[in-house]
């Protein structure tokens, strides 16, 4: 059996009535699909019901990825290939030049986080030439705030009350699309 679910778009000129109407949404039961927003607006990632990211890990990867090459580097220019007498140091073990190459290693642990973190920051948000933006509502890019929701037919009526009693401005209902089941019982 197919159902209707509607895509409906509260608009909201301040961010704290958005998040009162976030919080009354999420009480009542309604997933709040996404959040578009001029600015950052901090608790809101917790209030909406978005789980923790994991791009702390990526980040931490991508530094022990720096962290090893910096070693494997040090280690084959500075012992293995070609060892030099620096200041009477002599280079017959990497262990006995670890104080001289810490600046490198933590030089090249930030580079490879920082670059990573970049490059997956922008293949996770798809922003590479030619996307097409995500956002439903242009003025949220700049003064406004729009609560992007898809219900089905009992929940679109309590979801637009809602937003409206929290102060919105606008509540837009942008058409509807159906949802087939996955598997049918026959």
């Amino acid at each position: 059996m197919a159902t209707h679910k509607h895509i409906i778009h509260g608009v909201f000129g301040d961010e704290v009535p958005m998040m009162e109407a976030c919080k009354n949404l999420r009480s009542s039961g309604i997933r709040i699909k996404d959040v578009f927003t001029p600015m950052p607006v901090h608790g809101l990632d917790s209030l909406i019901g978005v789980p923790r990211t994991r791009l702390a890990i990526c980040a931490f990867i991508y530094g022990l990825t720096g962290l090893g090459l910096a070693t494997l580097m040090m280690w084959y220019m500075m012992i293995s290939d070609w060892p030099n007498d620096i200041g009477g140091k002599p280079n017959w073990a990497y262990y006995f030049n670890i104080p001289a190459f810490i600046p490198i290693t933590f030089e090249s642990t930030v580079f490879c986080a920082a670059h990573g973190m970049a490059l997956t920051y922008l293949l996770r948000c798809w922003l590479v030439p030619g996307a097409k933006a995500k956002n439903p509502d242009p003025r949220s890019t700049d003064d406004k705030f729009v609560v992007y929701l898809e219900l089905n037919d009992e929940q679109s009526k309590t979801a637009e009350s809602v937003m409206k009693a929290a102060g919105a401005e606008e509540v837009n209902h942008k058409g509807s699309f159906v949802v087939e089941p996955k598997y049918t019982l026959e």
